[in-house]
């Protein structure tokens, strides 16, 4: 900050000491100049009252920015008592009257300077007839005409200025009303990343950890009765580590800026165990799962002992960024549920339905269903609402008349998009799970 900036903020700070000092020295020097103007007058009371109203007219300037009404109804008050009983009585003390009404325009409310130049218009006409005599019309006018025009000239100066004030504080309080929505949009912005994260870290963590349980659970109970079930529980388990370290990676790279690479036009995720997910070799960055990757999320929890079918109906179509990637979060949560609240072999069915103006997933199961208690600690169908939320669709989860329970979930689809499949039908896949599993009996 500059000299000249502090100085105009002790300035700002100090606005009636700065007044008081200023009407202090114009004091002095109206009383001066006013009994030098009157030392030559025989009228011993004009001489001994010129200096009185010279202060009486001046003094009340001290208070024209703090308290502007106030201020110039003083300096009025005082113009008018002398203009009665001293007319036709003229002191350069009387210029205080131009100073309140700037005063007054500038600083104080619209109804003070309103009354302000009215009452100096009025006062012209009467300093006219004081000083020519109301008989002498012509100098009456023309001293009224004079003292009129001036006054407006400084009310109209003062109106420029008081304009230029209001458009400049409306344009700090513009700017300081931008920088409060700027944060604001920040802070909300960070909320929903930090929301986004969480929704992203549950689908990973949960589900890996929910399907690496249920095959360590089967590989234990299989593994005196039949030793290659318990191998090949433990490769799914080592390979659904992996791809769940995978997609820790991707998401921890893009919370500390990443590597600057950008994925290959080619890379894809392949399968390479039973029922694992893990990046292609040839890939530096693993691609978003879509809609598309449900049949392995599908292999994947077969593999892990659920009896899982897939089910698709309609002809696929192009999502828009990020929908194919809730399609498959909502359908992993629904599945990762069934692995840890339906019990014991559940079936489930998983459909995917591509209707004229949406996509419709629908993962159903046999198991507890409503006999299934809550924990109260999960964020999961929270989780598939928001993701819904964010494409203007909809969730819908509950219990199954009959027993089970059923999410389906709903978005729409842009009308012009264009087909990416040659053929419409319905396709069923349904195959036996290759472990047997035993689940535990937590609430849903």
């Amino acid at each position: 900050m500059t000299s000249w900036e502090r100085l105009r903020r002790w300035k700002d700070e100090n606005l009636f000491l700065v007044d008081a000092v200023g009407t202090a020295v114009l004091v002095l020097v109206m009383a001066v100049t006013s009994t030098d103007i009157m030392s030559s007058s025989a009228n011993a009371m004009r001489s001994f009252a010129s200096p009185l109203l010279s202060v009486a007219v001046v003094a009340p300037l001290a208070w024209r920015r703090v308290n502007p009404a106030a201020s110039a109804a003083g300096v009025y008050t005082a113009a008018l008592l002398q203009l009665a009983f001293f007319s036709p009585l003229v002191v350069p003390a009387d210029l205080a009257v131009l100073i309140a009404l700037y005063s007054v325009t500038v600083h104080g409310p619209r109804w003070a300077h309103r009354v302000a130049i009215v009452g100096a218009l009025v006062g012209s006409v009467l300093l006219g007839g004081a000083m020519n005599g109301w008989y002498n019309a012509p100098g009456a006018v023309s001293t009224a005409l004079f003292t009129g025009v001036l006054a407006l000239s400084v009310w109209a100066f003062g109106l420029v200025r008081r304009s230029r004030r209001e458009t400049i504080a409306a344009l700090m309080d513009r700017a300081r009303q931008l920088e409060i929505e700027r944060d604001q949009q920040s802070q909300i912005a960070t909320a929903a990343e930090r929301a986004r994260i969480a929704r992203e870290m549950h689908d990973i963590v949960a589900h890996s950890l929910t399907v690496m349980i249920a095959q360590a659970d089967g590989g234990r109970y299989a593994a005196e009765a039949d030793p290659p079930a318990a191998t090949r529980a433990l490769g799914t388990i080592a390979e659904t580590g992996r791809a769940a370290l995978t997609d820790m990676r991707r998401l921890l790279g893009v919370l500390r800026g990443g590597t600057g690479r950008e994925p290959e036009p080619g890379a894809r995720t392949e399968l390479t165990g039973p029922g694992g997910l893990a990046p292609a070799p040839s890939a530096g960055v693993s691609p978003q799962p879509a809609e598309s990757d449900i049949g392995a999320l599908v292999d994947q929890v077969r593999a892990s002992g659920l009896r899982a079918s897939l089910v698709r109906m309609g002809e696929p179509r192009n999502l828009p960024p990020g929908a194919g990637l809730t399609v498959y979060r909502i359908a992993q949560e629904a599945l990762t549920n069934v692995l840890k609240h339906a019990g014991p072999d559940p079936l489930v069915t998983v459909l995917v339905q591509w209707l004229p103006d949406s996509i419709v997933l629908e993962v159903s199961d046999d198991g507890r269903g409503a006999s299934a208690d809550a924990d109260g600690l999960g964020q999961g169908l929270v989780g598939m609402r928001e993701r819904a939320t964010m494409f203007g669709g909809t969730v819908a989860a509950g219990p199954r008349p009959g027993g089970g329970f059923r999410v389906r979930a709903r978005l729409p689809t842009p009308a012009d998009q264009h087909s990416t499949a040659t053929g419409t039908g319905t396709r069923t896949d349904e195959r036996t799970p290759p472990v047997p599993s035993t689940q535990d009996e937590d609430a849903r």
